[in-house]
């Protein structure tokens, strides 16, 4: 047990004694220094528990206030095997949204990281909290030799990757329809584009468009979570709301 609770007479206060409340009971009595090990290893794994308690809390707060992150990037390309079309949220965007919220409750984060010869690069998100406690979790994947990297950029794309992926999944978040990574091909056609998310924005604001009413009619988080193949059909039914001349 991590208390004692003493016994007072009836219609008295119940105080409750720590194990540090014990271990200088036991000092100040002469106890020997086995009692005494025994005491401070408690007091240790009492202290333990009650960080952790507060690690719990504090991530439960700050999670009930970090918004859906925006997805703030987006890839569009057609090769060999097709288009490749989705949009992603960048380190800075996640750090921007959750950074500030995590601070609020005293938990802070940071990366550990390793990239040795002929092995896959490592990424460990260590998330803390200012009582002590601190949880970690681990992703690995090859050098991100893709385009015209040289070694040190293959090295550095991976890092950035898995530090986004590590830390989001330290904190269990999740972009709007999160698709990072997904190539979309021939039969749904991936998101919108930036150019056609812009044209979509601004049809909106010059039909004076509920976007947010139009987004949960489209069952989508975000104009920019929309598919291409919905493209036209969206921006039809903007016009359809200009007020006739």
């Amino acid at each position: 047990m991590n208390q004692v609770s003493k016994i007072e007479p009836e219609g008295t206060a119940i105080s409750v004694m720590t194990p540090m409340d014990m271990l200088d009971r036991a000092v100040s009595q002469g106890a020997d220094i086995v009692v005494l090990e025994k005491l401070m290893g408690l007091q240790e794994r009492y202290e333990a528990n009650q960080a952790r308690k507060a690690f719990d809390n504090a991530m439960a707060s700050a999670k009930a206030k970090i918004p859906t992150i925006f997805k703030n990037k987006a890839v569009d390309f057609t090769s060999a095997k097709g288009r490749t079309n989705y949009r992603y949220e960048d380190l800075a965007e996640v750090a921007k949204t959750v950074t500030p919220i995590l601070a609020e409750f005293g938990l802070s984060y940071r990366f550990r990281t390793t990239s040795n010869v002929n092995e896959p690069v490592s990424v460990t998100c260590i998330v803390s909290h200012r009582d002590g406690h601190f949880e970690e979790n681990t992703l690995c994947a090859g050098r991100d030799d893709s385009g015209n990297k040289n070694s040190i950029q293959a090295v550095g794309s991976t890092l950035t990757y898995l530090q986004r992926m590590t830390l989001k999944a330290a904190l269990g978040l999740a972009a709007s329809a999160d698709d990072d990574g997904k190539a979309s091909g021939s039969d749904d056609g991936g998101f919108i584009t930036d150019a056609q998310l812009r044209q979509l924005t601004d049809l909106a604001a010059e039909v004076g468009a509920d976007v947010g009413k139009a987004c949960r009619h489209l069952k989508i988080e975000t104009l920019a979570d929309l598919p291409a193949s919905r493209f036209n059909s969206a921006m039809a039914a903007l016009e359809a709301k200009r007020s006739p001349l």
